[in-house]
């Protein structure tokens, strides 16, 4: 697929949105973003992460007429044989909070001396053109018995890689490392400049 000339990010989440855009900065050619457009909610209805990505990049490109990259992402911890999976943002329910979310797995965890787990992202760019291409990145982990750090959003501060939780390192180093960033790397590696 040739680079676009530039994309929408298909999320209303601003954490989100200030995460990938800094990442497609960093990209070598980098890919830029296109501000000011809105949509529709879109509902995940789909049951893989792929699924939803491309649901969402779908839905913005008919809405904008532009680029679309779009992402979905699970957090998958070995004790809960891969849950939440694709429902983690949805983990404590449809209108759950980033607290919520992490106080649910903290007390599904408790007592549970296993707490491997990875964060999972699918990333689909798709075209007005009808192209469409989808990348992954896996992040390895395990979960904290408690939150640590102040940075970062919803399940970092209880996703902990060597020694920190995600809420512990600088954006800049998230960035550089993080599930997020590994499936737009792969992405970029499947478009040409």
């Amino acid at each position: 697929m040739k680079k676009p000339f530039g994309v929408v990010v298909a999320s209303k989440n601003p954490d989100k949105i200030v995460e990938v855009e800094a990442v497609l900065a960093g990209l070598d050619p980098p890919v830029a973003v296109l501000g000011g457009h809105v949509w529709d909610d879109i509902d995940e209805t789909e049951d893989t992460l792929a699924g939803n990505a491309l649901l969402k990049a779908r839905a913005v490109v008919a809405a904008t007429g532009h680029a679309a990259i779009a992402d979905d992402t699970g957090l998958e911890v070995d004790a809960l044989n891969g849950g939440p999976g694709v429902q983690t943002a949805r983990y404590a329910g449809e209108d759950a909070t980033y607290e919520d979310n992490v106080t649910m797995l903290l007390d599904a965890l408790d007592g549970v001396s296993t707490r491997t787990a990875r964060f999972r992202t699918a990333v689909a760019l798709v075209t007005p053109e009808g192209e469409e291409v989808v990348a992954e990145g896996v992040l390895e982990g395990v979960i904290t018995t408690q939150r640590r750090g102040t940075g970062g959003f919803g399940y970092d501060p209880i996703f902990e890689v060597d020694g920190r939780t995600l809420a512990e390192i600088l954006p800049s180093e998230k960035n550089a490392m993080s599930h997020r960033a590994k499936a737009l790397q792969a992405l970029a590696r499947l478009i040409t400049p």
